[in-house]
């Protein structure tokens, strides 16, 4: 009986643990722990059996990571790149300025962003050519010609 009497503490100790593993982690998984903790030092507090609120405690858990985590991931994005420069290479872009064997142009996106441009095999690229991207070297897109012929 002198476990029950400290469960509301316990179940606050683990959720301060698991918040903090989330915090480092930030994989939205130990987060549904966390709320659940944070029921259980309520439901810790009626003299439940200790039996009784760990399967309430892994049934809440396991519900919410099944039923809001995939939903909560597609919409904050989670392990996407928050630049979408991963959405880059690929991708088909319209030279502005054109690029020379020794210096580099400029090249609009399908979205209007202008990058820094260079050619992948230092060949001359004309303004108004659509060339693909083949990479991203910091903030330059690599540049080739569209059907890959140089």
């Amino acid at each position: 009986m002198e476990i029950l009497s400290i469960m509301p503490w316990i179940w606050l100790g683990i959720l301060v643990v698991l918040i903090i593993i989330e915090a480092l982690t930030q994989g939205l998984t130990t987060i549904w722990g966390a709320a659940s903790a944070l029921v259980m030092v309520f439901v810790s507090r009626t003299e439940l059996a200790l039996g009784w609120q760990l399967l309430v405690f892994i049934s809440l858990t396991l519900a919410l990571l099944v039923t809001t985590r995939p939903f909560l991931v597609k919409k904050l994005k989670l392990g996407k790149d928050s630049l979408n420069v991963g959405a880059l290479p690929g991708q088909e872009v319209v030279v502005t300025k054109a690029i020379t064997k020794f210096g580099k142009g400029e090249a609009r996106t399908r979205n209007g962003v202008i990058w820094t441009a260079s050619s992948e095999d230092e060949s001359d690229i004309a303004e108004g050519d659509i060339c693909v991207v083949r990479s991203v070297e910091g903030n330059t897109l690599v540049l080739g010609r569209k059907g890959g012929e140089a």
